[in-house]
């Protein structure tokens, strides 16, 4: 018999929450994510709970208890209940009526095996009670133990009934799957143009988690291999971002990766922060650490030095220090001191000054710079 660590049942918020699901003989459980990362010592970000209690009831039983209701899905039978300032979604016991790819038709019901059968993976269909103890329909304990990724039943239906889960299969290979199954890597390349379906909104999300787990390269690579990462990212270097997961001097982030694996299509529907972002790293490439760094900032200018790593340009031991540097170091010249130039003469004589300051690494004292810019504002005249 499985227990959930006696940890996870200490929280007094999610105890009030099952109690009150079970005053009057409701059954109520933790489901998915919750117990799947409590089983493996992992942070447990949300916690999920099924319930063969309809909406109206939860909302019923909730508010008997002193708990609020929040009716955030109501049509789909998740009623969020507010215990401790947090939030717990609970969701009815569902089984699929009819799917399009993107969308189901649902309809409630009394069977958590019903329910677990309309999950994506084996180790997203366990289930803990009350009492801690792991109830495991679809087999995934086992699965979680050998961290393997496989579709509840057949991975073709599973996967047809909402293409996303392609790509979530990869990302949930790249956080806790060490093992493919080979019937599921098979199904998500047989059906990847199904992706085509899926709202690019939906696909930027997942892939900025795929790309935030702590090693997504092998994930990326298997994509590569199926023609998944073609489908999404036409253009994409699975290589390249290997070779910065190799190579990256210092730890980054999803946008970083991102950037590596080459230019990004806007109908991601990425913010605006970041779009501009991944243009302005896709910009830089070539330009020298110092350029990049005056330009960029230093976040930017790290992430600029770990894709300079991973194109093989050997980083100087002092790059920390000359990223500082340069983000340290404005223009000791302003148009000011440039008069009477002016117009595009001035313009240019600024930009030789910005080129004389880079080159000198940022020593070049400002009558030098001066001269420089000068000299290129006549030659505009």
């Amino acid at each position: 018999m499985t227990r959930l660590p006696a940890h996870v049942l200490e929280d007094a918020a999610l105890i009030r929450v099952l109690d009150a699901l079970q005053a009057e003989g409701d059954h109520a459980y933790l489901v998915g994510g919750a117990v799947r990362n409590a089983l493996l010592d992992q942070p447990i970000d949300d916690i999920d709970i099924a319930t063969d209690a309809l909406p109206d009831r939860v909302t019923r039983l909730a508010q008997a208890a002193g708990l609020r209701a929040v009716p955030t899905g109501i049509d789909h039978g998740t009623v969020t209940l507010i215990a401790g300032g947090r939030g717990f979604e609970v969701t009815t016991f569902r089984r699929d009526v009819d799917t399009d790819g993107r969308h189901a038709v649902v309809a409630f019901s009394t069977d958590l095996a019903q329910d677990a059968a309309r999950r994506d993976f084996t180790i997203n269909a366990l289930y803990a009670g009350r009492d801690g103890v792991v109830i495991d329909p679809m087999g995934g304990l086992p699965d979680l133990a050998a961290r393997r990724l496989r579709f509840v039943g057949d991975a073709h239906a599973r996967i047809t009934e909402d293409y996303l889960r392609i790509l979530r299969f990869f990302r949930f290979l790249a956080r806790y799957g060490q093992d493919a199954d080979p019937a599921a890597v098979a199904a998500c390349g047989a059906h990847r143009d199904g992706l085509s379906r899926i709202a690019r909104e939906r696909i930027g999300a997942e892939l900025k988690k795929l790309l935030d787990a702590p090693d997504p390269g092998p994930a990326v690579a298997l994509m590569d291999r199926t023609g998944v990462l073609h489908q999404l990212l036409p253009g994409a270097d699975a290589a390249r971002l290997q070779a910065l997961l190799d190579a990256e001097p210092a730890p980054g982030g999803w946008l970083r990766r991102l950037a590596a694996l080459g230019p990004v299509q806007p109908d991601l529907r990425l913010s605006r922060a970041d779009q501009r972002a991944l243009a302005a790293l896709d910009r830089a490439r070539g330009w020298s650490l110092d350029r990049a760094a005056w330009h960029l900032g230093a976040d930017a200018a790290t992430d600029h030095a770990a894709l300079m790593a991973a194109d093989g340009h050997p980083l100087p031991p002092d790059w920390q220090a000359r990223i500082a540097r340069a983000t340290r170091s404005p223009l000791p010249v302003a148009a000011a001191d440039l008069a009477p130039l002016q117009g595009p003469a001035l313009g240019r004589a600024l930009k030789a000054a910005e080129e004389a300051w880079i080159a000198s690494a940022f020593t070049l004292p400002a009558p030098a710079l001066i001269d420089a810019a000068r000299l290129a504002g006549k030659d505009d005249e």
